[in-house]
């Protein structure tokens, strides 16, 4: 038997919400679908860009959070690497980098996939990409 399975969102546990939605919604362009009260400052938040659907949850209940991020879980962070279609690789890179967001130029990776790698608050990575070959505007 094969399981019908329609759509993928990842949870990711962030350490500040407010800083978390900041970048997702504010930088990268996310809309809240829905989340767990008023503001920012919430435990929850379901997000979406056009097909893409990722869900915030902050990793320490409500007056547990301490003073500043555990670097050992940020860290533990830098294994996870979520990979977003993203057509025009280099309108990514202008973007993100007149937000203030550190990113390195786009690389074309061996397997054909022009990329472009970025990190989120929290410590996650994300792999801006699209096929080479793919582009509708005849451009690499």
């Amino acid at each position: 038997m094969t399981l019908d399975m329609r759509w993928l969102c990842p949870l990711l546990q962030v350490f500040d919400m407010p800083t978390s939605l900041h970048f997702y919604r504010d930088v990268l362009g996310f809309s809240v679908v829905q989340k767990s009260g008023e503001g920012d400052d919430v435990g929850w938040v379901w997000l979406r860009q056009g097909d893409v659907e990722l869900m915030l949850n902050t990793a320490y209940d409500e007056g547990e959070r301490p003073p500043s991020a555990d670097l050992g879980r940020v860290a533990a962070h830098g294994d996870t690497l979520l990979y977003l279609g993203c057509e025009d690789v280099d309108a990514a890179y202008a973007h993100l980098s007149t937000q203030g967001v550190k990113v390195d130029p786009p690389t074309i990776a061996p397997y054909g996939m022009k990329q472009l790698l970025a990190t989120d608050p929290d410590g996650y990575g994300l792999c801006f990409q699209w096929r080479v070959e793919q582009r509708s505007d005849g451009q690499r």
